[in-house]
């Protein structure tokens, strides 16, 4: 595809052999993720179809498993995965640390020119792989899958999404029918730098927007999920309410938080103005003493209530300085490597 094309001798590195005897191989054209969650009757059969969906493409990969504290034998079955096929690293986290880490794991672990997240539930398609690489190909950045037509329960899932998604669409700018898709194909630059918090790992395109990245959408397969029990409830949406608050105020205000607080200071300053002045004008005017009307004390107390969000905003601009000058702490900890070559 022609957007492999256009690696170079410096992209190119080589790699230990592995101890199954496999030769050398190059930095992989594609990297495949998925977050694992007790899915143990699903991953045999999901490696099947994603080594005849890669095996398809004529281009290189590697898949990374991220086992996100397992209490199944998920992690023992992708053992048996890693040891069989050489493209395969498995990554085991000491705990359920939730989706997003595990995305934010996949991704530091990934070498691939092109970064492909997808379920591990079976109900993501690994051969649509290939069509969301060709409208890599078409010089998007961001492509992202589109379960145009969703095998979930329609009041508890669809629905509560189809709101969701349009909310998300209106405040992150970028109109996409489904953010909670996770098959999407992303190219390494555009996510290289991304920090994920919370269940921030679906508004990924919206960061990738920030810093100019085309985004479109494909229609993508969606199967029924026929065995083992899904993560996702109604509970989720919430969640997602509030870290699209947090995102919306990252993206206008994170640099400058005296932008925010200032402005409710000036507010409150103008309350406390006005309350004043109407004040004045029933004292002088009307005869109204300062006693029989509450606007005296409400001047104060907005005049002070003014004063706070300025110094909220000057410690505010204090911390996001100190953050980063000096954060570098990971969302997660690793307790095993399995297919990692030595550094």
């Amino acid at each position: 595809m022609r957007v492999y094309e256009e690696r170079d001798a410096s992209s190119r590195r080589t790699t230990n052999s592995r101890e199954d005897g496999g030769g050398e191989s190059q930095t992989p054209d594609i990297s495949v993720f998925l977050p694992v969650l007790n899915e143990e009757p699903n991953l045999r059969p999901l490696h099947e179809k994603m080594r005849a969906a890669l095996g398809g493409l004529g281009l290189s990969a590697e898949v990374i498993y991220v086992d996100d504290g397992s209490t199944d034998r998920s992690l023992e079955v992708l053992r048996g995965i890693a040891n069989e096929d050489s493209r395969v690293r498995v990554i085991s986290l000491r705990r359920n640390y939730g989706q997003t880490a595990a995305m934010s794991a996949g991704i530091d672990a990934a070498r691939g020119r092109v970064l492909v997240p997808m379920d591990a539930d079976l109900q993501n398609d690994p051969a649509d792989i290939k069509r969301l690489l060709a409208k890599l190909d078409e010089g998007y950045d961001v492509v992202s899958g589109w379960r145009k037509n969703r095998q979930d329960k329609a009041l508890t899932r669809k629905f509560p999404s189809m709101i969701a998604n349009r909310i998300i669409s209106w405040i992150g700018g970028v109109p996409l029918h489904d953010y909670g898709c996770s098959l999407k194909a992303y190219r390494r630059d555009v996510i290289k730098d991304v920090r994920l918090y919370g269940e921030m790992h679906r508004f990924i395109p919206i960061y990738a927007s920030w810093v100019g990245a085309r985004v479109t959408e494909i229609p993508v397969e969606h199967h029924a999920r026929t065995m083992g029990v899904s993560k996702y409830g109604l509970s989720r949406t919430l969640k997602v309410v509030f870290d699209l608050v947090t995102i919306k105020f990252m993206a206008s205000y994170q640099t400058k938080p005296i932008y925010v607080f200032g402005t409710f200071g000036v507010i409150a300053f103008l309350v406390s103005l006005l309350a004043g002045l109407w004040a004045l004008f029933l004292k002088y005017v009307e005869g109204v003493s300062f006693i029989l009307t509450p606007l005296p004390v409400l001047s104060i107390v907005m005049f002070a209530v003014g004063v706070q969000f300025f110094l909220m905003g000057l410690l505010a601009e204090m911390s996001v300085r100190t953050y980063h000058e000096s954060q570098a702490k990971s969302i997660y900890a690793v307790r095993e490597r399995i297919g990692f070559e030595e550094e």
